[in-house]
C-alpha cells in the first residue's frame, strides 16, 4: 500500500511509540489541566506540527547528517534541554490561577501549541528515533517516492492528532475534579514540572 511494507504494523508500531511516557506527552496533559481541551489540543497541534517537520527531515536526510556530526548533534541535546529545564522552572514559579480565564485564552492557545511545537523539534531522540523507524516500513522495490513518504507523514499526523485528543479528554475529565482543590493543583503542576526539567537532563546525561 503506497511502497508502505506493513501499513497495519506501522500503525501499531507508530501508536504504542505515542504512548511511551515522555516530554510530549507531559506537555499535552499539562495544556489539557491548565486550559481544558482547548489547551490539550492546541499542545496536541505543537507536537503534531513538530513531528511533521522531524518526519520531514528524516525522509530527507537532514537527521542521518545530523547523526553523522556529533558537534551538531550535542549541540541540538543540549537546545533541547535547556528549553525543557527553563519550562519546567516557569511552570514551578506560576502561581495559582495565573493563565486561567477567558480573557487569555488565545495567548494561552497559541503557548500551548508553541511549547508542543519546541519540545518536539528539539527532541534529538525523536529525531533518530525516525531516522531509524521509517526506513523499516518503506519498500524500496515498490516506493512511490512523495507518495509514499507523504503517505507515512499523514497517518503519523492524524495518528498524534487522535492520540492528543484521547489523552487531552481523559486529562480535562480528571482535572476538573481537581480544580477544586488549590493544594492538590498547585502539587500536581510542580511535579509536572519536576518531570519536564528531569527530561531535559536525562536527555544531556543520556549518551
Amino acid at each position: 500500500m503506497f511502497g508502505i511494507t506493513d501499513y497495519a504494523a506501522f500503525v501499531a508500531a507508530f501508536w504504542l511509540f505515542l504512548m511511551i511516557p515522555g516530554p510530549g506527552n507531559l506537555v499535552i496533559a499539562t495544556g489539557a489541566t491548565q486550559h481544558g481541551m482547548r489547551g490539550g489540543l492546541a499542545a496536541t497541534l505543537g507536537v503534531m506540527v513538530g513531528d511533521q517537520v522531524l518526519i520531514g527531515c528524516a525522509l530527507g536526510g537532514v537527521a542521518a547528517l545530523l547523526h553523522a556530526y556529533p558537534v551538531a548533534f550535542s549541540a541540538l541535546q543540549w537546545v533541547g534541554a535547556i528549553y525543557l529545564a527553563w519550562l519546567g522552572i516557569r511552570m514551578w514559579r506560576l502561581h495559582p490561577g495565573e493563565g486561567e480565564g477567558t480573557a487569555v485564552a488565545a495567548p494561552t492557545t497559541r503557548r500551548h501549541f508553541r511549547q508542543g511545537f519546541l519540545i518536539t523539534l528539539f527532541n534529538p531522540k525523536a529525531i533518530v528515533f525516525y531516522v531509524a523507524f521509517l526506513p523499516l516500513f518503506i519498500d524500496p522495490a515498490r516506493q512511490q517516492g512523495m507518495v509514499t513518504f507523504a503517505a507515512l507523514a499523514a497517518t503519523a499526523a492524524v495518528l498524534t492528532l487522535l492520540y492528543g485528543l484521547i489523552e487531552s479528554l481523559l486529562v480535562h475529565r480528571f482535572a476538573e475534579r481537581l480544580r477544586a482543590s488549590a493544594r492538590l493543583s498547585s502539587l500536581l503542576r510542580k511535579l509536572a514540572s519536576v518531570f519536564l526539567i528531569g527530561f531535559g537532563v536525562k536527555l544531556v546525561t543520556s549518551h
